[in-house]
């Protein structure tokens, strides 16, 4: 079981890194899209707000799908569908093409982040300890490639089919040999079957709204501040403060890489601290950079809170997840539990990203770029006050201070 665990650990890790690569690929060349199709800047944002609505679709009916049908398979078959969807929105040459290639794309990217999170709680529950912050670092590698890639491709002005094409050549093939070593729910519990058809009701379907709505809040007060700093950090730092126009590419940059640090060794931060104070942790630091940010009296004091927002935002949606996953199964009991509340989840996932952006632009006009950046400071403090949300009881697993059980430590306690 041991050898299981850890090749479907890597497997879903590189799914999680794939998926940072598409999703970077395709939002740091809008501009590029947009020329290639001659969308109008009016025009623009339809298309853009319909990836996220489409990626709320996907995720509810993946909470159907997932009744009767193994959220392996419904990852392995998605993300190749995302990532030949990216290839559709640059290889094509009419405003119709890039409509469909985006429709297909928004709603495989909701099966997708639905199914690898719950692969990821399904992992972490047969781990018993934190591993979750791992899968959501691979993904911030991942989207740091994507963007890497985007920037060359930009810089040599590689059409967007050129850019596209070998990372889609690369990445297919390999996430469908790595879905080989996928493990569901039902597999890491260790039933020796992991292949029967799910039946007699969606597992977690006793887990409704009102139990789950505090870590629904979490995760869209988490995406409001995600959104800010990808949409309105590079506008901030030269419209506000002033910085030259390379300066200003460089806050998302930072925000990236350091959110990929603090989820790097976040997993051992839950696992010495527990859950609770390291979300208490991770929205107060992320309160502080928008903070400094909305004060900031030059630019490099707001680089210092760009900063400061990577290194807090970076633990809450891993946790978020996780939190759901535990919750969801300590109410039904079943191993596949989970899937169900982690795919309502992750709609709130796509509602703030859709609320953030037009949100702080709305203040920024009608008031000023730095007070608006003090509501995503004031929500994602809400955070503390639904923390204990987060807390696990002592006997399940990813908790944080308990240890694995002497007979758990053949099951993958000892793993990657």
């Amino acid at each position: 079981m041991t050898d299981v665990l850890r090749r479907g650990r890597v497997s879903l890790a590189f799914g999680f890194f794939a998926q940072g690569v598409a999703f970077a690929l395709l939002v740091t060349r809008i501009p590029a899209v947009q020329d290639r199709y001659g969308i109008s800047d009016a025009l623009l944002p339809v298309f853009l707000a319909a990836v996220p609505v489409l990626a709320g679709i996907g995720s509810v009916v993946t909470e159907r799908l997932v009744r009767r049908v193994r959220p392996s398979r419904l990852l392995r078959w998605s993300q190749p569908v995302v990532l030949l969807a990216l290839l559709g929105v640059g290889a094509g040459d009419r405003v119709a093409v890039l409509a469909v290639a985006l429709g297909v794309f928004g709603l495989a990217v909701g099966a997708l982040d639905a199914s690898m999170n719950m692969l990821g709680v399904s992992l972490q529950r047969a781990y018993r300890r934190s591993i979750m912050l791992g899968f959501h670092a691979a993904y911030s590698l991942g989207g740091i490639l994507g963007a890497s890639l985007a920037w060359a491709g930009a810089h040599w002005d590689l059409a967007l089919w050129v850019s596209y094409l070998p990372v889609v050549a690369v990445l297919v093939p390999a996430a469908l040999v790595g879905s080989r070593w996928y493990v569901d729910g039902e597999s890491a519990a260790g039933d020796g079957g992991g292949g029967a058809e799910r039946a007699g009701g969606a597992p977690g379907a006793g887990v409704g709204f009102k139990v789950l709505l505090p870590l629904c809040l979490v995760m869209t007060f988490a995406y409001i501040g995600d959104s800010t700093v990808s949409n309105w950090s590079a506008k901030y730092l030269q419209d506000v403060l002033g910085s030259s126009e390379q300066l200003a590419t460089v806050p998302y940059n930072v925000y990236m890489v350091t959110t990929l640090v603090g989820r790097a060794v976040g997993d051992f931060g839950v696992r010495r601290f527990g859950a609770v104070a390291v979300v208490r942790g991770g929205a107060v630091v992320a309160a502080g950079g928008f903070a400094v940010v909305a004060g900031a009296p030059e630019a490099w004091v707001g680089m210092l809170g760009f900063t400061l927002l990577g290194l807090g935002l970076c633990v809450l949606v891993p946790q978020t997840f996780a939190a759901a996953g535990r919750l969801a199964e300590e109410r039904d009991g079943r191993p596949g539990a989970s899937d169900a509340a982690v795919a309502r989840l992750n709609v709130f996932n796509y509602v703030g990203f859709l609320i953030g952006s037009p949100l702080v632009g709305a203040l920024g006009d009608a008031w000023s770029y730095r007070g608006a950046m003090l509501v995503p400071m004031v929500l994602v403090l809400v955070t503390v006050v639904y923390a204990r949300s987060f807390e696990a009881r002592p006997d399940r697993y990813g908790g944080g201070h308990e240890r694995p059980r002497t007979a758990d430590v053949g099951r993958g306690s000892n793993g990657l």
